[in-house]
């Protein structure tokens, strides 16, 4: 049997992928990263279940600090999204770009996004080239009702 890597890579990139900006924090440092391979795990307790680069920055301090944040962004935020996407020059260097606050568990929220959720770290599995951490909802805003923004709304493929 031979392996179709053409049709491994058009089915996976057919996988509905919403497109989130995760915040971490650690000590002083923020970041944050754009996060396409997000899902939600559980009702009871909520989770939310996403996967991260294992080289990155950020993985190591969700590792570390056992929380990151997920921003929900909005259809036309885009250009929003795409600068969380480009290679940074220093941790914490694309959150100086945007408007954001620390949240009550000190993650980085963006002030212009349809709402927000902080995660403490339930359980993680590695594997390949990216982590699965699995997050437990501890806080939960909702700024406004819109529609959010998926891989679909752009011309940007990843993963297959």
């Amino acid at each position: 049997m031979t392996f179709d890597v053409a049709a491994k890579t058009t089915l996976l990139r057919k996988i509905p992928h919403g497109l989130f900006i995760c915040g971490v924090a650690e000590d002083e440092v923020v970041n944050g990263f754009t996060a396409s391979w997000v899902t939600q795990g559980s009702f009871t307790p909520p989770l939310v279940v996403m996967g991260v680069r294992s080289d990155s920055t950020s993985h190591g301090m969700i590792q570390r600090t056992g929380h990151f944040s997920l921003n929900v962004m909005e259809v036309g935020q885009e250009e929003v999204v795409a600068r969380f996407f480009r290679p940074q020059g220093a941790v914490g260097g694309r959150l100086a770009e945007v408007p954001y606050r620390l949240g009550a568990l000190g993650l980085p929220l963006l002030d212009d996004c349809l709402g927000e959720l902080e995660c403490a770290l339930a359980g993680h599995v590695a594997a390949g080239d990216h982590t699965v951490f699995v997050g437990e909802v501890k806080t939960a805003v909702l700024h406004r009702e819109g529609e959010a923004l998926t891989m679909a709304h752009t011309r940007w493929t990843y993963g297959g």
